[in-house]
């Protein structure tokens, strides 16, 4: 399965949380966590169509200040998600400077920053460039079973977990995988061409195997026809999509356990923190932060094909090889 989406931690693992997801067949990306940022470099900041911040501790949002500044003056929009509190920081993050030179821009830079509640419920504003970054648009709203963004074949979901505040874990996800085999293509004589994405865009509406579709070359008026369900059967793959799970900076507690679990239920990539080793347990559980056997455990339990830890704790410099073994030996269900 050709992958859609490259993700990466952005910093090694003792440094600042975070993990940039690359869209390899569009230009955009995505960020968990603002910490620092630096090693991204503008290229990579100016792709982020999406940030998703699990809290504000300042290892996890000062890097929006590096963000914004490269941002400004340019024809940009942003989505920002997050917890309690997140709209309200980032409004007075945006008042802290002076903005007397900014209507003069010919550009617009707007951030749509959504924040999340426990309980299911949200509220959303619009800060504009063009408007000295006042507060508009706001919007109250609901979200159901943790699904906060959706997109035609893409979905964001979160899961409220607890560090003495409320931290929010994300998973994002691609609904379904549709890929075209080139060469059973080529085997039929079928060209590339816009009547592919045609087809992709009506499995991933789940319009019925029934339906009929033409093969064209680009600019033909006349092509070839055949009903998605036999497109199914030769030349299309349709499998689950690529997961993404994020999670970090929470206590190992049972309610805590539960919702990992459920949120990066056979994610592809799961991205967890692992910041004590198990000998440090007790002081893990003071501090509301994971044991590398722990990290291990809930990758396991959550089905997922692979496991990334961060966010591993300066209190065990030079130990990190003994942070992956933990990791890995739990994982394994050793």
């Amino acid at each position: 399965m050709t992958p859609h989406f490259l993700p990466t931690l952005v910093n090694p693992p003792f440094g600042d949380p975070g993990v940039y997801v690359d869209f390899q067949f569009a230009r955009r990306a995505l960020l968990f966590d603002l910490g620092e940022i630096h090693r991204l470099g503008p290229r990579k900041i100016l792709r982020l169509s999406d940030v998703c911040i699990s809290h504000t501790h300042i290892d996890h949002f000062i890097g929006f200040d590096l963000m914004l500044r490269i941002m400004l003056g340019r024809d940009m929009a942003l989505r920002l998600f997050g917890p309690p509190g997140i709209l309200g920081q980032v409004e007075h993050r945006l008042a802290s400077y002076s903005w007397n030179l900014i209507q003069s821009y010919p550009t617009e830079f707007v951030i749509t920053v959504t924040e999340l509640h426990p309980d299911g419920s949200g509220v959303r504003a619009r800060f504009s460039s063009r408007r000295v970054f006042a507060r508009e648009a706001e919007e109250r709203f609901r979200f159901q079973d943790g699904v906060v963004h959706e997109e035609e074949n893409l979905r964001l979901r979160v899961a409220f977990l607890e560090h003495s505040i409320p931290c929010l874990a994300y998973a994002f996800e691609e609904k379904l995988h549709v890929n075209f085999m080139k060469n059973h293509l080529a085997e039929l004589g079928l060209p590339v061409g816009p009547w592919l994405s045609e087809v992709k865009r009506a499995v991933l509406r789940g319009e019925p195997d029934d339906t009929v579709v033409t093969a064209a070359h680009p600019g033909a008026d006349e092509g070839r026809s055949f009903t998605i369900g036999q497109l199914k059967e030769k030349v299309l793959q349709v499998v689950p999509g690529e997961k993404i799970a994020y999670v970090t900076d929470t206590a190992f507690t049972p309610d805590n356990r539960r919702r990992i679990v459920e949120l990066a239920r056979d994610a592809d990539y799961f991205f967890i923190e692992a910041v004590f080793l198990d000998v440090d347990a007790e002081r893990a559980r003071e501090r509301a932060h994971l044991t590398a056997r722990q990290a291990g455990d809930l990758a396991r339990e959550a089905g997922a094909a692979r496991v990334i830890p961060f966010h591993f704790s300066p209190r065990h410099l030079g130990a990190e090889d003994e942070l992956r073994r933990e990791v890995a030996e739990a994982f394994a269900g050793r």
